[in-house]
């Protein structure tokens, strides 16, 4: 299970291990008020050369595994969410891709999946626009730019 949580990733890439991480007041699945450490995982972000390791717990009544994961990044994507966000409203508005590192065919997977969402979700008579659809999507806690499932 993720559990978002407000951490400086920079931070963690200069402390390691040695990041004073704070415990999940409970469990999120069973709501156990004991939760025990569980050791690390490596995750990559972008802007990072190496893995960062988050925090794992675990709960003993039901024997759900809990990571840490930052506010700013969706699961499962590297890139920060206003990142992304940014990326697609220049699209959108100019027909162009901002200059930068990221590879154009990221880009371009998180647009089409955009599109599949808003298209699936939000239904195909959906007119204000993709920008919004993100909005919209991110609002009811799915990730826009993943695939449809």
């Amino acid at each position: 299970m993720i559990w978002h949580v407000e951490i400086c990733l920079k931070l963690i890439f200069e402390r390691g291990r040695d990041y004073p991480w704070e415990r999940p007041g409970s469990c999120p699945r069973c709501q156990n008020y004991r939760v025990w450490g569980h050791g690390f995982v490596p995750r990559y972000f972008d802007g990072f050369s190496d893995c960062l390791l988050m925090r794992c717990y675990r709960c003993p009544a039901c024997g759900c595994v809990i990571t840490a994961r930052p506010t700013s990044h969706f699961r499962y994507v590297r890139c920060r969410i206003e990142t992304i966000r940014s990326h697609l409203k220049e699209r959108l508005s100019t027909g162009r891709w901002p200059p930068g590192p990221l590879a154009r065919s990221r880009l371009r997977h998180w647009l089409a999946n955009l599109k599949c969402q808003v298209q699936a979700y939000l239904t195909s008579t959906w007119t204000f626009g993709l920008l919004a659809g993100f909005d919209e999507l991110w609002g009811h806690e799915r990730i826009p730019v993943a695939r449809v499932r």
